[in-house]
């Protein structure tokens, strides 16, 4: 049965919503793009927290004092790259992200954190600072602990097949997606 555009973005959220909960899902771990001061793109690998298909909003978590929330304050536009090599599925998704430093969303967040990962947010010294040597001190991480909240705006998804490759684009501009056929 020929899937429909409605049924690859449902498939596509259950994905997202089943990666933020699964540790050894593919894409529980995408590349997030930001913009570089100098106007150059800058990407890393993070970790999806939570997923919220109802407003359309991905979570992520880092540390307050890093480039990404310097290049997030300038500009918040953000691209998200997603590959499930099992499947064969990539996603693309651009949007627009909030950084959440305090408050309720920022203190459940930090509550869900399992303690070997607050560790990462408990260097005293801001992530990619030059040191001495590989002995980090530490201090308190909820000091550092940021929350990235993206609205996603645009999904591009690629599915390589067998019987050839599909891809669905997704843009949303008000509540309803803008779907579309792309060629691959």
């Amino acid at each position: 049965m020929e899937p429909t555009l409605a049924a690859l973005l449902d498939d596509t959220w259950r994905g997202l919503v089943r990666a933020a909960a699964d540790r050894r899902h593919p894409w529980r771990t995408p590349v997030l793009a930001t913009v570089a001061a100098d106007g150059s793109p800058n990407a890393r690998t993070v970790v999806l927290r939570a997923v919220d298909p109802a407003t359309r909003t991905l979570r992520l978590h880092t540390d307050g004092r890093s480039v990404k929330t310097a290049e997030l304050a300038r500009d918040p536009r953000v691209a998200l790259v997603f590959w499930d090599p099992r499947a064969r599925v990539q996603l693309r998704l651009r949007g627009s992200a909030a950084l959440i430093r305090e408050g309720p969303e920022h203190a459940r967040a930090w509550a869900t954190t399992p303690p070997a990962a607050r560790r990462d947010y408990a260097t005293t010294l801001p992530p990619g600072t030059p040191i001495a040597s590989k002995d980090i001190a530490r201090g308190d991480g909820a000091a550092h602990f940021a929350v990235i909240r993206v609205r996603v705006m645009t999904i591009d998804r690629l599915a390589l097949a067998a019987e050839g490759p599909l891809r669905a684009g997704f843009a949303w501009e008000g509540d309803e997606p803008r779907a579309t056929w792309l060629v691959p």
